[in-house]
């Protein structure tokens, strides 16, 4: 034998000896795409930055050492415009209940202007005081989820500097672009060494510590668990002309508002996560790798692509299950649970509900395009972190009731929900943030009653409507808390089943469906989605939305007079009712009328509402006639005032007003404390 052969032989060995030694830390997902779009195969090459990166990882280190090599992160094809990408490591002190971060970042100007100056959100400063705009506009509640002494927590900035390792901090001011409230410390701004041309790349590199507070409105720590949302310093989303119809590009910028939720570029996160080793960890994307640090503690890498936020949840108690579930219009999603051990009976409810959640979405409005999907059960207690959405992840209901009924899988449907509509078509939260929640919502019952048989009474929800407003409106020009929700997810949802009843199923579906498919990944805005209507529908929804959805207009139909007489013609006795029925209707559509007579007999007619608010109509019969009743079915979703769609027929003009007073004084009453 020559020595080549022998050399061979060497060198095929030593790679043998090398991937046996390295296959328990998987190295090899480490430089592999976490995500695959539909009906693009997977792509395994190697990704050099993320090789990188996994090469570091198996030091024991106190420090966090971040990667500098920011090549190309991914080989998949970029379903989003990508603006910003993200390198993070953070720490968990747990004794201090601190995070301990550093970032790299790199944001691209997407314009066609030069840029000078970048906005930061510093979301956790929202808890700073009880001066911050959010507490304030909060009042130190979000739901039913108080505040404690404790909730206090911040987040600041150590260094913010170049790569060459020029100090920018000193160039950071806080802005109140919203309120001028110069207690607010939730967006920050600074001037650039030189300006960016349309293009161009920026790279910079930050350390920031986060106080975190008791667990409360998404954020915080109970106990040993964690819930970090909106926890690092995020780049604002910049917004190029065209863009959510905008005439000039630029930032746009909002404070933390008491109502508000989150809008921000998509991009690409490559997170690692450093946890003492008994924790588990769930976090937005795909988790590529887990490294022993020694000492008792672990770094968990997490990688996700076209994503506009990451979140993550620690927990030593934490019980996970894993399935996979794939449908036709769903390739194949990994989901994960992060239960706590007071609801791991219940298992397979959050995972049945979370498929069923997948394979309705994904059918009626097209492809899930990420391959995981995580869903964490905050513990008794934390129930500040329960019911949340972010990319990849959400959050249940606490585990605060032992047998919860059906809002066990009403929370779980309807944060998968947000993954279609604030995940993945990501609009203008600060400022339509009916395009999410309502569409959401409306989703979410479509899945409830598909899978479940459960429906929603719709006219007890029409009639909690009591100070209806425009849906696009900023989040926080709503009054407070409860005026924003019962706009922006119940009348926002009631105008969407409203729209459903006047084309119908089908074609509601085939608006929805374009809808998503139309504006995944693109912030799409009210306007838009009223033109893909009228391109649906081909016709005009201008007067409708102008009424509704800009203004705050309700669709009041009511009976508004009877008259009774009794004929005789051929000497035959008869009863002759005049009705006057009244409208304020922005489209044509058929209501039902009920016409219900002394033996027991029912008569439905269809009244074809047009442009006339008053129609009269006579009704003749032998039998008299007892009532009647407008709209018995409610199609008409937001006629807010129910009381006045039936009117006695028997009755004289006096008493019939006293008996409708006194009727319409007690319905209201009945209806408003079944509402709660």
């Amino acid at each position: 034998m020559s020595e080549k052969p022998h050399s061979f032989l060497l060198l095929g060995l030593l790679i043998v000896v090398f991937l046996f030694a390295t296959w328990p830390y998987q190295f090899q997902h480490a430089w592999q795409s976490g995500y695959t779009y539909a009906l693009t195969p997977v792509n395994i090459e190697a990704a050099p930055a993320m090789a990188a990166v996994a090469s570091n990882e198996s030091k024991p280190s106190t420090s966090l050492p971040i990667n500098h090599e920011l090549g190309t992160i991914s080989s998949q094809p970029a379903l989003s415009e990508r603006i910003v990408n993200y390198h993070i490591q953070v720490s968990l002190n747990e004794e201090q209940r601190m995070l301990e971060g550093e970032e790299i970042f790199t944001w691209r100007n997407p314009g066609k202007k030069q840029v000078t100056d970048l906005y930061l959100h510093l979301y956790a400063n929202a808890f700073q005081s009880s001066e911050t705009t959010f507490m304030k506009e909060s009042g130190g509640k979000l739901r039913s989820d108080q505040a404690t002494a404790n909730s206090e927590g911040y987040i600041n900035l150590t260094s913010l500097e170049t790569l060459e390792g020029e100090n920018l901090l000193p160039r950071l001011k806080y802005v109140s672009p919203d309120d001028a409230n110069e207690q607010d410390r939730t967006v920050a701004t600074f001037r650039l060494i030189e300006p960016l041309a349309p293009g161009e790349e920026v790279t910079l590199r930050l350390k920031f510590e986060v106080k975190l507070p008791e667990v409360f409105a998404r954020m915080g720590y109970f106990g040993d668990f964690i819930m970090a949302g909106q926890w690092f310093p995020k780049v604002a989303a910049y917004e190029t002309a065209g863009t959510r119809n905008r005439a000039e590009e630029g930032w746009n910028v909002h404070q933390y508002h008491g109502n508000s939720e989150f809008y921000s570029n998509f991009g690409v996160y490559s997170v690692k996560i450093h946890v003492p080793e008994h924790y588990v960890v769930a976090a937005t994307g795909m988790q590529t790798k887990v490294a022993n640090l020694g000492q008792g503690r672990k770094v968990v890498h997490f990688y996700a692509e076209d994503v506009h936020d990451f979140a993550f949840a620690l927990s030593p108690d934490f019980i996970t299950h894993e399935t996979s579930f794939s449908t036709e219009s769903i390739p194949g999603v990994k989901i994960k649970l992060y239960v706590d051990p007071e609801h791991e009976s219940l298992a397979e409810r959050y995972l049945h509900a979370a498929k069923s959640a997948l394979a309705y979405y994904g059918k009626h409005y097209g492809s899930y395009p990420y391959n995981t999907l995580s869903i964490v059960v905050p513990p008794r207690g934390a129930s500040g972190a329960g019911g949340m959405e972010y990319p990849t992840l959400v959050t249940a209901l606490a585990a605060d009731e032992k047998s919860p009924g059906y809002e066990l899988e009403r929370t779980v449907v309807h944060e998968i929900g947000h993954q279609y509509w604030y995940g993945i078509v990501a609009n203008n939260e600060f400022e339509e943030a009916w395009l999410d929640e309502a569409f959401t919502s409306y989703a979410e019952e479509k899945v409830m009653e598909n899978a479940y048989g459960v429906t929603t009474n719709h006219r007890i929800e029409a009639v909690y409507l009591t100070d209806p407003a425009p849906l696009k409106l900023n989040a926080w020009e709503y009054k407070d808390h409860q005026h924003y929700a019962e706009n922006v997810y119940m009348r926002g949802k009631l105008l969407l089943l409203d729209i459903e009843q006047i084309i119908g199923s089908d074609q509601m579906n085939r608006v929805m469906r374009s809808y998503f498919q139309a504006y995944r990944f693109k912030h799409p805005t009210t306007a838009q989605f009223q033109a893909l209507l009228e391109q649906v529908t081909k016709q005009s929804w201008q007067d409708y939305f102008d009424r509704h959805v800009y203004s705050s207009e309700t669709n009041d139909l009511a009976v508004t007079k009877i008259e009774a007489r009794q004929k005789e013609e051929m000497n035959k006795q008869f009863y002759e009712y005049t009705i006057l029925l009244q409208q304020n209707s922005a489209v044509n559509r058929n209501v039902p009328i009920e016409l219900v007579y002394a033996d027991g007999s029912i008569v439905r007619k269809a009244w074809q509402i047009g442009e006339e608010a008053n129609v009269h109509f006579v009704e003749r019969s032998e039998v008299p006639l007892l009532y009647i009743q407008l709209d018995p079915d409610q199609s008409n979703m937001l006629d807010t005032k129910l009381n006045n769609n039936f009117i006695r027929a028997e009755l004289p003009e006096k008493e019939r007003k006293s008996v409708a007073i006194t009727t319409t004084s007690l319905l209201d009453a009945l209806l408003r404390l079944l509402s709660w």
